[in-house]
Parts: C-alpha cells; structure tokens; sequence
C-alpha cells in the first residue's frame, strides 16, 4: 500500500486550476470574441501564470477543447418513454434548447473554429447520446434507424442553423425535424 504522500490528492490544486480556467475561457467568451482568445489572457482572467496553461493544455485549441469536453459530457438526460419518436423528439428539443444559450453557442463556435477538422466535443457526446436511443429502440425489436444518418438528418440542420446563420433553432422547429425525419423512414 502506497503511504500517503505518494496518493493522488482528490479535488487539490490541480482540480481548482482547472475550475478556474474553465470558468475563465466562459466568462471571456462571454464578453469578447473567440478570435480574441489567448492562453496568456485566460491565465490573467484565472489568476494563474501563463506556464501553467501551456504545461497542461499546449494551445488554445487543446483548452478549448477539454473545456467543450467537460461542459457537453453527459449534460443531456437521454429520455426513455417507450417511444421512438417521443425520445427523439424530446431529446432533440432539449439538444436545441442548449446550442440556443449564448454562452453554450459561443463556446461551439470557438471550438469549431481551433479545433480539427471532424472532431468537436460539442457533437460527440451527442453522437453517442443518439446512438443510446436508437439502441434502445433495436433492443426493444423496434426498427432503429442508422446512427450516423439520423445524426446528418437531425443534429446537422440544429446545428448548421445554431453556428452558421442568426436564426434561432426553437425545440418545436427540432421536434418537426424527427418528424419529418421518421416520416421518411416509413415511405422507404
């Protein structure tokens, strides 16, 4: 058994830096844009020194990322009613509903606009939430829809709409899109 010097510290320093910058890159989105946003100027905003943050995170992409990581990680209560269609509609609304905050949005756009191309947090953990749904559904001998195109179908116009034009994506435009979406599903 190791002596307790040598055990990880649970919620130490490390845990507070981390809170600290997360909630700093939050409150810069906030108030400027993404384009603006350097390791140096989180650091002052955190009230650390800018070595940390590049220790630890490298770039304003990679920070950017852990952030998007942990604000979108299981954020989302996957619904359960027994139907398809109303889980699918209630969680889209829900999904909707969060890229419809301003600071939910900014911290997408930022991302978007570090990160890789193909890869952003903002959309992973919801890949896998739809994929949750629609297993539901094939577990209960219903006939599940393909993931990845239920994501182009439903999650690309919500998202194209909430990162790329100024129109609002209310929950009811999102639950017309599943509808229009299992209609298509039944004509083929």
């Amino acid at each position: 058994m190791a002596d307790s010097s040598t055990q990880a510290r649970p919620g130490g320093r490390s845990a507070k830096v981390r809170a600290a910058v997360h909630r700093a890159v939050a409150e810069l989105l906030a108030e400027e844009e993404a384009e603006t946003l350097t390791l140096p100027a989180v650091a002052v905003r955190a009230g650390v020194h800018p070595t940390t943050l590049y220790r630890r995170w490298g770039s304003i992409a990679q920070l950017l990322t852990d952030v998007a990581t942990s604000r979108f990680s299981d954020d989302l209560v996957v619904p359960d009613s027994g139907s398809l269609a109303d889980d699918l509609q209630r969680w889209l609304a829900d999904v909707a509903t969060d890229v419809a905050d301003p600071d939910t949005l900014a911290l997408m756009r930022a991302t978007i606009a570090t990160g890789p191309a193909g890869g952003c947090a903002c959309v992973e953990d919801r890949h896998r939430q739809l994929a949750a749904i629609l297993q539901r559904e094939a577990d209960r001998a219903g006939t599940a829809p393909d993931a990845q195109s239920a994501a182009d179908l439903l999650l690309g116009p919500l998202y194209y709409r909430a990162v790329f034009t100024p129109e609002p994506a209310p929950a009811d435009w999102a639950r017309s899109l599943v509808a229009t979406y299992l209609s298509t599903l039944r004509t083929t």
